[in-house]
């Protein structure tokens, strides 16, 4: 059975987990050779096997039934949902909204691959299958290749950290810390709206920079005219909701969600599906659940020798020992043992080795659980769009014919947000709406425009070309917005220092719209160019 898992593991993962798992199999069998505390009793071959595959901390522990109970169904439901025509839905919608704008074919990028991918919950998913509409238009309208592939990668990343699905993640955070799945969905909301909002702002300012122009009328869809035809098809995911508001369990409010999407698939020829159709979206949602089977089940085996050994408390033990009494070096720490770890490891297995190892860490400093479970999280997923892995990077700068080093550094730069939105809910809990009422509020608001500014900032244009310390301003005021409401300092200070930021932002906001002296700075394109 463990050579089952090792071959499916190798297969859909790749040697990075196979290497983890050998290696703590390894470590369980021969710790009576290792010297000194981070050895063990050694255990034979049948107590291992026996932890890993009749116990629940092994391959069929917490993860597989989540697997097993939600994660299948989260995919049907989502399979179903793309083959009826929501993603279709969701393009053409972000085109008749955003298409008038300048730089609409980047800013429909985003809020396209972003809804897709909260559905399929696959950052690579996503920009391969809204990528080959949204990457060519974004070309034909001026944006550079490698920035095209940027955006659509930044903005697929966000389909992971957007609820419902988050990349299957949420059910297993739900399982881990004992807090209700949609306790997990609606805190998970702001912060994902503020990496979404990070992303548009800086898109449209890279439109303004580079003086793109507009789509044509023709490629242009009719909001109006889409919602009388097909907004039928979103009556699923008002049905998830609706379900989960009453208090259904995540596994009814999935069933009745599917169950809603396959009676609406038949009134339209369009969206209709034959029985082999049917048949192709089981299959469909088997290739994207393997995958997460096997890791789950790899993450399992380290799962059952790092609580067998006590390995996990130490490690723990050493990250709180290496920060001292210092939260903001346990929190860098932490960040980079999660970014290594969600180099080779796909978002579910990554999460959980991190859940067992880090975030015990965390708690014991005093983050609060969800925080703590949110923070790893984050941090797990950033490699999709940073080197050296990258891979929905990657895989835009393949449909942009760009060189992929150079469309991973523009997607971390339109990206950055996923690197500061962990720190920011852990000194700023309202962000996930724990705290009074006025403290979330505060959090929220202050928040959105730091990060807005800090988005100007790494643009570098706003109205013209903002030179360094232009920048240097509008990143000064934009942390000075976003002041943390939970560290050591006086509350009116804390405040005092976000309205200055504010403040200060209000005023480089006048001071570019009342210059109107800078023409463009950009050429008009030649025939051909």
């Amino acid at each position: 059975m463990l050579l089952s898992v090792v071959v499916l593991v190798r297969y859909y993962i790749g040697w990075a987990m196979v290497v983890l798992a050998v290696l703590a199999l390894a470590y369980a069998y021969f710790g009576s050779y290792i010297p000194g505390e981070y050895g063990n009793g050694g255990f034979s071959w049948s107590r291992l096997t026996s932890q890993m595959l009749l116990s629940t901390n092994g391959v069929y522990g917490v993860p597989m039934g989540v697997a097993a109970k939600y994660i299948f169904l989260f995919s049907l439901l989502g399979t179903v949902m793309v083959r009826s025509g929501l993603g279709q839905v969701f393009v053409d919608l972000s085109y008749g909204l955003t298409g008038r704008m300048q730089g609409g074919p980047g800013l429909a990028a985003v809020v396209s691959s972003t809804l897709f991918g909260s559905i399929n919950g696959s950052a690579v998913a996503s920009v391969v299958t809204t990528g080959s509409f949204t990457i060519p238009l974004m070309k034909r309208t001026g944006y550079r290749p490698a920035v095209a592939g940027a955006i659509e990668a930044a903005s697929a990343s966000a389909g992971q950290i957007l609820p419902p699905v988050m990349g299957a993640a949420a059910f297993l955070m739900a399982e881990m810390t004992k807090i209700p799945y949609g306790t997990i969905a609606i805190s998970a909301l702001v912060p994902a709206l503020l990496y979404v909002l990070s992303v548009l702002v800086a898109v449209r300012l890279e439109a303004g920079k580079d003086d793109l122009g507009r789509m044509s009328a023709e490629d242009i869809p009719d909001v109006k005219a889409i919602l009388l035809k097909r907004a039928y098809l979103l009556a699923p995911l008002v049905a998830l909701v609706a379900a989960l508001a009453m208090g259904y369990t995540p596994m009814r409010a999935g069933a009745a969600a599917i169950v809603v999407a396959l009676a609406l698939t038949p009134w339209s020829k369009s969206t209709r599906l034959s029985p082999w159709q049917l048949v192709e979206v089981c299959t469909s949602t088997l290739k994207i659940t393997i995958g997460i089977v096997a890791a789950v089940a790899a993450a399992g085996i380290l799962i059952g020798v790092l609580t067998l050994t006590g390995l996990a408390l130490q490690i723990s033990s050493l990250i709180v020992s290496a920060g001292g009494n210092s939260l903001l070096l346990v929190l860098i720490y932490t960040m980079i043992a999660s970014f290594i770890l969600g180099m080779g490891l796909p978002t579910s297995a990554a999460y959980l080795l991190l859940a067992i190892l880090v975030a015990p860490a965390l708690v014991h400093m005093g983050v609060t659980m969800l925080a703590a479970h949110m923070f790893i999280f984050y941090f797990g997923l950033v490699s999709a769009i940073t080197p050296p892995v990258a891979l929905a990077a990657y895989a835009g700068a393949g449909i942009a014919q760009a060189d992929p080093n150079e469309t991973a550094i523009q997607a971390i730069r339109l990206g950055f947000v996923k690197l500061l939105v962990p720190f920011l809910f852990v000194f700023s809990p309202g962000l996930l709406l724990i705290g009074t009422g006025a403290s979330i509020t505060g959090d929220i608001v202050f928040s959105a425009f730091g990060i807005a500014g800090l988005a100007t900032a790494f643009a570098g244009w706003f109205k013209q070309p903002l030179g360094w310390s232009g920048r240097g301003l509008w990143a000064i005021t934009s942390l000075a917005c976003m002041c943390p409401s939970a560290i050591p300092l006086d509350t009116a200070l804390v405040y005092g220092l976000r309205v200055a930021g504010l403040a200060g932002l209000a005023l480089l906001v006048a001071r570019a719209l009342a210059d109107r002296t800078i023409p463009s700075h950009r050429q008009p394109l030649k025939d051909g160019q």
